[in-house]
């Protein structure tokens, strides 16, 4: 009886790899086909009014602003709606935008007084990370934000709150930062 003839190893391989090839050009020929995944280009809206929402976490700017004083301390813009927590180098650490009340401080400097680590705001919601520095209007103004991690819901007519509400991490991160007799600074 005759032995059949053997093909050698390198043309077996030489097949296998010719097939597979061939296959993956089928594949990617008949993905070129169907339909292709788009991204949407989305470009950042500043925000306008009191109303809108403040824009998460970010950044420091390059500088602290001017006439914002020395040292460590937290300043915070009543027109840019914005905090900058400031290192003893004069260097921003953190910097983000909040909600503030009806209340506002006058410009100028003052220091942390008390703080509260939870209770139920004004407003009615519950809030922690409650750090007070100045009266205005008759009521306590602090930085303090919502346990839930929502936004303040509109003040009703009439009513004055103090309370400046931030984002949640925004809110640990002053707790940590405003230990009892840090200054905060309050700028136009």
């Amino acid at each position: 009886m005759p032995v059949p003839a053997r093909l050698p190893s390198w043309a077996w391989v030489s097949g296998l790899t010719a097939g597979a090839t061939a296959a993956v050009t089928v594949l990617a020929m008949q993905a070129d086909q169907g339909p292709k995944p788009t991204a949407a280009a989305v470009s950042p809206t500043p925000s306008a009014s009191a109303t809108a929402s403040p824009s998460p976490s970010t950044p420091p700017p390059a500088r602290v602003p001017d006439g914002s004083g020395t040292g460590r301390r937290i300043v915070y813009s009543l027109g840019q709606k914005r905090v900058w927590l400031v290192d003893a180098s004069d260097a921003g650490r953190r910097t983000f935008t909040v909600w503030p009340g009806t209340a506002s401080p006058d410009p100028g400097s003052y220091t942390i007084g008390s703080r509260t680590e939870a209770t139920t705001g004004s407003d009615g919601v519950e809030v922690e990370n409650i750090v007070y520095f100045a009266l205005a209007d008759g009521v306590n103004v602090g930085f303090s934000n919502a346990v839930d991690g929502s936004s303040p819901p509109p003040p009703a007519a009439g009513a004055t709150t103090g309370g400046i509400r931030l984002h949640k991490a925004d809110g640990a991160a002053v707790w940590k930062f405003a230990t009892a007799g840090t200054q905060v600074t309050v700028i136009e």
